[in-house]
């Protein structure tokens, strides 16, 4: 049965419409959380007002606690809300490091596929045919070698987390490099983070907030650094083979 130009007309509005839904309901959540002011409550200030009760929870709740913790952390990522190193921290604080490490990562790279899914098929066809020859050889570049240069990125905190998340769904990186990179990446830092918070107990018994900037010191910086150069080294092989064997 043939489809009339009526109907064309009528379906495109609608596809556009779920393509968009996702992200739409994403930048919804990222409005409503400034509107309602709760940027306030992702704070060690509150974290340490509030210890004894959050601890008490995790202890008597154990599971209920986890997921609580995972889908809050699920949400902040995905909808590129402020504090995710608040929450990296907490996470310590309330679960130790190694288990800590585990939810935050899982959490980070959950939330990441969200906004990466979202982003795709919002504008991710529509963009790369938009970006003309210059934009369309720096996407494939991407494409081609997604991998290191996603793990490149996570390691080393050169541009916004929600950015990294972003560029990778315009350019057609394939979700399971995406995925894998994230999580693979993410994992050095999330446990500089997470170790932070383990040792949060003594931190406000001092009466100090934690240093942040630890990791952008050099004993942490320079093996991220060096851990990012190894991710490179398949792209440096490539292109070396590439002009040995044109």
């Amino acid at each position: 049965m043939a489809v009339s130009s009526d109907q064309e007309t009528q379906a495109a509005p609608r596809s556009w419409a779920r393509r968009l839904a996702p992200l739409a309901v994403l930048a919804v959540i990222l409005v409503l959380f400034f509107v309602l002011r709760l940027d306030r409550y992702v704070s060690f200030a509150v974290l340490r007002e509030h210890r004894e009760a959050l601890s008490r929870f995790v202890q008597d709740q154990g599971v209920l606690a986890v997921l609580l913790f995972v889908a809050i952390y699920v949400v902040a990522v995905a909808a590129s809300l402020p504090g995710g190193a608040v929450l990296s921290v907490a996470g310590g604080f309330l679960f130790g490091t190694i288990a800590g490490t585990l939810y935050v990562v899982v959490a980070a790279t959950l939330g990441a596929t969200g906004l990466f899914l979202a982003a795709g098929s919002a504008f991710g066809d529509g963009l790369r045919r938009r970006m003309g020859t210059l934009g369309a050889r720096m996407a494939g570049e991407l494409a081609d070698n997604a991998f290191s240069y996603l793990l490149v990125l996570r390691l080393v905190p050169l541009f916004p987390f929600w950015l990294v998340n972003l560029v990778p769904a315009v350019a057609g990186v394939r979700l399971r490099t995406f995925v894998l990179a994230t999580f693979i990446g993410i994992i050095p830092g999330s446990f500089v983070f997470v170790s932070i918070g383990s040792g949060l107990g003594a931190v406000f018994d001092r009466g100090e907030t934690p240093d942040l900037s630890i990791i952008f010191s050099r004993e942490v910086l320079v093996p991220l650094i060096g851990l990012a150069l190894l991710a490179l080294v398949p792209v440096i092989y490539r292109r070396w083979r590439a002009r040995r064997h044109p």
